[in-house]
């Protein structure tokens, strides 16, 4: 996988991974106009630099270039720049904790091949990472909603066709999971 080593490349990916379309014009005025109608996050970046690096997004193949009938090119991600965006904001992936437990419990359950190595054991440090207890070895649960961010995760990891998600209302042993997720009233 490519890398970005800057802070405000990452930034620009994920500004497009979220669905903005940067618009460039090859008039400066139209130019202006766009990047003034553009959100607070990227003004801050500066437009020399934003130009600079997505010239080497293009060089890249992060992104892609559409020219509209009027003369404006609309920039956005290519699919290899959609992956690289997508890894960026897994690394910031949280699961928000409701204020009370809804008494269920949610189980990943996978069986990934071999040949998925590299996937399976991502998948399972970014669960432990996200706070799942491995219940067994291709078993992790967890007692909160959480079913988006795991669609997201398997997603980016490509396992899809591996991975399971379940919603119990009662697990064997339950006593010694709710105690390890301090749920005990």
């Amino acid at each position: 996988m490519q890398k970005l080593r800057s802070k405000t490349k990452k930034k620009i990916l994920l500004l497009l991974l979220a669905g903005l379309v940067i618009g460039l014009s090859k008039s400066r005025g139209t130019t202006r106009r766009i990047l003034r109608a553009i959100p607070k996050e990227l003004e801050k970046i500066d437009r020399e630099y934003l130009y600079r690096a997505l010239r080497e997004f293009k060089t890249r193949r992060l992104i892609e270039y559409k020219e509209q009938l009027d003369g404006i090119i609309s920039v956005t991600l290519s699919r290899n720049g959609e992956r690289i965006a997508m890894r960026y904001s897994l690394d910031t992936l949280v699961i928000p904790t409701p204020q009370k437990w809804d008494k269920k419990w949610r189980l990943v359950i996978f069986d990934i091949p071999e040949k998925k190595r590299a996937g399976r054991n991502a998948l399972r440090d970014k669960l432990r990472d996200c706070g799942f207890k491995e219940w067994q070895h291709s078993v992790f649960v967890y007692p909160y909603p959480c079913e988006n961010e795991i669609d997201f995760i398997i997603e980016v990891f490509d396992l899809r066709p591996y991975v399971r998600y379940a919603e119990v209302t009662y697990l064997t042993n339950e006593a010694e999971l709710r105690l390890s997720f301090n749920l005990i009233h």
